[in-house]
């Protein structure tokens, strides 16, 4: 019997914990704001940004391709499996395409791994701050997220051997490269130290790898997935195109070797059955084609010019939280689409957030980042959504006429 089977095989917990399904913080970033709003809320590429015409031609491709619009293999398209194995397991071939699951983006991905890998009332460790899109999930699914707190260098391995102890869980959800929402990338050696303490707990990770296209210097050299560097089984990778792309490609993978796999299968064709076979065909033929280096080199140089100039505009309007103790929240991140914020203590920022809202710019909260109670107030500021540097500008102008409005 393998250590996955063993912890595969934990029954749901006696004391169960009641199921909650609270999205306010997904909603908060799904949401598009009223029209004459700068959106510093979203993550998603501004329409300018998104490859319309290359995915207008891959559709038209794909919809041609013979067999397309059949019952498509439940696993996924046998090639684009093995572009995703590629893509992942990186140059030393670490994945083979029956490794790779196709799923509905990168969301949907998360929820397949949480329910397979976990049973209803079982604790998960989870980073603080984190996605909200992973604390809702787990609620739904009757977990109980675990904080792990997480610094510039990623999460706190010196803690987290502790946290595996204290709450027994046999999982842990990580975003390593450009962590939403600090942006922080996990160090060298805590990315071993992470696989040393899962392997010792009998564990699993899963990491969600959604940034690794959205790197701000086109020709970075970026860390490898902790799945190429795991030869036990611990990591599920989960990997998807939509953030690179458009909020409508919902196209993504998991990827885990062993016996987790059966299971990871099972889940998602309980779910959904399938990806239809013309979306993962468009995405197939979208990331084969010659535009698809040239729209990643696109994104990256926008990212980060959007970045700089977020910054800029920060540094100049808001002085306070720019100077304040945390403020490596306004370090500049390498790659994803946020700057993390800490504010200054005694602001409110349901306050802040309401009446920057009220001056024409949405922002997003805090505190649905955190699974426990927050250490302060924060804000997540996305770049990624609004039309350009200026309107970014416009933007923080707004939020620092808010600013004055609630200032402590």
């Amino acid at each position: 019997t393998s250590w996955q089977e063993i912890a595969l095989s934990a029954e749901a917990a006696a004391d169960q914990v009641p199921r909650s399904v609270d999205a306010s913080g997904v909603l908060a970033t799904l949401a598009g704001p009223p029209p004459g709003v700068v959106e510093l809320s979203g993550g998603y590429l501004h329409p300018d940004l998104q490859p319309e015409r290359a995915l207008a031609a891959a559709l038209a491709r794909a919809g041609r391709r013979p067999g397309a619009w059949q019952r498509p293999p439940l696993e996924g398209v046998h090639e684009l499996r093995a572009w995703f194995a590629r893509e992942i397991g990186g140059p030393g071939g670490a994945l083979a395409p029956s490794d790779v699951l196709i799923t509905a983006g990168g969301q949907s991905a998360l929820t397949a791994a949480l329910r397979a890998l976990a049973p209803p009332g079982a604790p998960v460790l989870v980073e603080s701050p984190t996605y909200p899109g992973v604390l809702a999930v787990a609620r739904a699914s009757g977990l109980r997220p675990v904080p792990v707190p997480v610094d510039a260098d990623g999460v706190r391995t010196d803690l987290l051997a502790d946290a595996f102890r204290a709450s027994g869980a046999r999982l842990f959800v990580c975003q390593p490269l450009f962590q939403n929402p600090t942006g922080a990338v996990l160090a060298a050696e805590r990315r071993a130290e992470v696989l040393r303490v899962a392997r010792a707990a009998g564990a699993f990770v899963i990491e969600d790898d959604f940034a690794r296209r959205l790197a701000h210097e086109p020709a970075a050299a970026l860390p490898p997935t902790l799945i190429s560097d795991d030869a036990h089984g611990t990591v599920v990778h989960v990997g998807s195109l939509t953030k690179v792309t458009s909020p409508s490609l919902r196209v993504g993978a998991l990827a885990a070797r062993g016996p987790v796999l059966d299971r990871l299968r099972a889940i998602q064709v309980v779910d959904s059955f399938f990806v239809p076979g013309p979306l993962q065909e468009t995405a197939l033929e979208l990331v084969g084609s010659p535009s698809w280096p040239r729209h990643l080199r696109a994104v990256s140089r926008e990212l980060g010019a959007r970045r700089d100039a977020l910054l800029a505009a920060l540094h100049a309007r808001l002085p306070g939280p720019a100077g304040a103790d945390g403020g490596a929240a306004l370090s500049a991140p390498r790659g994803g689409c946020y700057l993390w914020l800490r504010l200054p203590d005694g602001t409110s920022e349901e306050a802040l957030a309401g009446a920057a809202l009220r001056a024409g710019v949405s922002v997003a909260r805090g505190r649905p980042y955190f699974p426990a109670e927050p250490p302060a107030a924060h804000l997540r500021l996305g770049f990624a959504s609004a039309s350009g540097p200026a309107e970014l500008t416009e933007g923080v102008r707004r939020l620092a006429a808010a600013w004055q409005e609630v200032a402590p």
